[in-house]
Parts: structure tokens; sequence; C-alpha cells
């Protein structure tokens, strides 16, 4: 796997000395074409799209850099550490704690998201993502410890739940199987991410048939 490479941090200067907005680009583990920013009291930092990602586009990769904690050092850890960890990371099947390394940890919520988690350990546009648009998930399929409500977006879900990608899974399946049949036809900065075992499934047509609710936690 190639090294990744940190691009750039940097002010983007306020007026009358104000130091301004604090961007953070990070090359080749996220789409390459994204970037954090501010987007609200109410939300805190987000990851924007600075360029077009068309529907199928893979936009994050889980790589060895993300550190992976199981139950037992998660239990471990002083509260205030698990704090950050509910915050930041996320569950997987396993029951284990994601802690992204870069900038995948600001991704927002949100029941519209135009992205969606795989069971190849990426995630895809499921829509067209266009510039200054937030790369949003649905935390449905994060496996969250208890029922949350989040900002009311104006959609019949107002709560993501534990068990949401069981809920779910039949919708998020049928955007998931559509992005995944233009994945070929995409340029796809992060495909020497993804693990060539995992090519190799995404070459069978079963491939589309696999569900999200392999993604969820069963305590």
């Amino acid at each position: 796997m190639p090294v990744p490479e940190v691009g750039e941090i940097y002010f983007q200067g306020g007026e009358s000395g104000d130091i301004g907005a604090l961007h953070i680009r990070v090359t080749n583990m996220m789409h390459p074409h994204t970037e954090v920013q501010f987007i609200s009291d109410e939300v805190g930092r987000g990851v924007v799209a600075t360029a077009f990602i068309p529907k199928g586009t893979i936009t994050w990769v889980q790589d060895p850099l993300d550190r992976v904690f199981t139950p037992a050092e998660v239990a471990a850890l002083p509260p205030f550490a698990q704090d950050q960890l509910e915050y930041f990371a996320f569950k997987n099947a396993r029951g284990e704690m994601v802690l992204c390394w870069d900038h995948a940890r600001y991704v927002n919520h949100s029941f519209r998201s135009d992205c969606l988690s795989t069971v190849f350990d990426f995630e895809v546009a499921v829509r067209d993502i266009h510039p200054g648009e937030q790369l949003t998930d649905d935390y449905g399929y994060l496996n969250l410890n208890a029922p949350w409500k989040p900002l009311d977006e104006g959609t019949r879900r107002k709560w993501v739940r534990p068990d949401d990608a069981l809920r779910c899974a039949a919708v998020w399946d049928r955007k998931i199987a559509k992005a995944l049949r233009v994945l070929g036809k995409r340029d796809q900065p992060l495909a020497s991410y993804v693990r060539e075992e995992v090519w190799d499934q995404l070459r069978s047509p079963e491939s589309v048939q696999r569900s999200v609710r392999e993604l969820h936690y069963r305590a």
C-alpha cells in the first residue's frame, strides 16, 4: 500500500487580523477532493467536496493506520477517552471501535446521506456530490450504543437507532448496488487502498447482493 501523503494544513486569513477558518487537506486517504471545514455551531466541522464527485466513486477506505480497539481495550480506557471514542469512532460488526486517523472522523450524519458504507470496508457515493456539499453518512449503520436524535431534516426518520442496519437495509442495499454497478466507470483515486481480494469479490455479480445487514453488531 502506498504511503499516505499529508497535503496541507493552513489558515485562511480573516479580516482585521482574525485568524479565519482552519482548512485541513489530507490526500490519498479520503477522496482527495475533500477538506475539513467548519459547518455550523450545531454540528461543528464537516467534510466538504472541493470538486465534483460522481455517484459510484469510492470516498473512503479503511486502512491499517485506522486504530481498531477491541471491547476489552475500550473498557480499559479512562472515561474521558471512552467518551472521545464514542464521539469520533464507529463500532464495526465485531464490536470493535474504529477510530479513523484521517478526516473521515469529521463526516457528519444525514438521513439523506450522499455516501454509504459497504461490507467491503469502503464507502461509496450513492449520488453525485457537488463542490461545496458535505460528504455525509447515515449513522444508522455505525452501531450506536443508544438511540440518538440529530437535527431535524424534515425526513420521516427522526432517530438514529442501534438496529437501523436491519431496519433500513433494503433501502440502503438498493442505493449501494446501483453505485457499485458504475464503480468501474468512475475515476477512483482511492483504488490502490482497496485490497486485491476485495476487487476480486467486486468483479463477481454476487457482490451487489451483499447486504448492509452484515455491518450490524449483534451483542
